[in-house]
């Protein structure tokens, strides 16, 4: 293995994949750390930030084939949010793949969390655990923005997130191309926390009233046929490709490590899952890795 120079470069290219799992408490990042252990990954719970550094350079240094790490920071952590910035921002540029996977709760689930473990909340303050969730939420609001995915937990059982982290996390084939992740959803369920872009599909034609059709899903040929033979529905599509085909080159350019796209519709069960199938398709044919989830697709069975 090559030396690195006093700044930690390394003349080859470097064998370890990180991930940083932070978030608001009761968010689900130990159970999201599991997930990661049974993909392959080395964990580590709490480490300090001052330390991430000289941690990665070490597990480089003996590194026979590419490790996968991921790490719980948060703010139980004093510094953390205070050099998060500086500290990821100088490991990225020396050469290491880090990713800041961020996770997110509604405050009404957290507390019924907390309360079910009976566990203290790291910035409660006299058993007011709503104000510590409040102060919390604040402090991490520039670390939410600094971060490269979110998940909102408030919706997930433990199985569900470990399932979630195990569809996204799953090996991938380069780790430079841009992630693209399309995902159908109904607007009745709330609009996904963590897209990027958000297309409101429910101007198109509904197989819901269609009798034949209403107990069919998105990812049945009758259905797709219903919605895609449509002329509305063709100059979407051409219009979605045309506004994609610019703007994916610009979240490359950017560094941007994730592009989700979400596709709503009223259930997200015909008319976002027959677009978001179509457009995968579409997405697949360029060099981007596309991966496809329906959200909602089986609330309305």
């Amino acid at each position: 293995m090559a030396g690195h120079d006093l700044y930690g470069m390394s003349e080859q290219g470097r064998l370890v994949q990180t991930v940083v799992i932070t978030g608001m408490s009761g968010s689900g990042k130990s159970t999201a750390l599991k997930a990661f252990e049974d993909l392959g990954y080395y964990c580590v719970d709490n480490l300090p930030i001052t330390l991430l550094e000289e941690f990665l350079i070490l597990t480089d240094n003996t590194a026979e084939s590419e490790t996968k790490v991921a790490l719980v920071m948060d703010v139980r952590e004093k510094s953390f949010l205070d050099q998060y910035n500086s500290i990821f921002t100088r490991i990225r540029n020396s050469g290491f793949h880090l990713e800041v996977l961020f996770l997110d709760c509604r405050d009404e689930i957290i507390v019924r969390r907390f309360s079910q473990t009976r566990r203290r909340h790291p910035l409660d303050r006299d058993g007011d655990i709503v104000t510590g969730i409040k102060v919390e939420r604040k402090r991490l609001r520039g670390l939410r923005e600094f971060a490269d995915r979110l998940i909102d937990t408030s919706n997930f059982n433990v199985h569900q997130l470990r399932e979630t982290v195990i569809t996204l996390y799953s090996p991938r084939s380069s780790l430079d191309h841009l992630m693209i992740h399309v995902m159908s959803f109904g607007f009745k369920y709330g609009v996904p926390a963590d897209a990027n872009l958000v297309f409101d599909v429910r101007f198109l034609p509904n197989p819901y009233f269609v009798p034949e059709l209403r107990a069919l899903s998105g990812r049945d040929q009758q259905v797709q046929d219903f919605v895609l033979n449509h002329r509305e529905t063709e100059e979407f599509n051409s219009h979605l490709t045309g506004l994609l085909d610019f703007i994916i080159p610009q979240y490359r350019k950017e560094g941007k490590s994730y592009l989700v796209i979400a596709i709503g519709c009223t259930g997200g069960r015909h008319r976002s899952v027959t677009i978001a199938e179509w457009l995968k398709n579409y997405l697949a044919k360029g060099k981007e890795e596309v991966l496809l989830t329906h959200r909602d697709m089986q609330m309305e069975v």
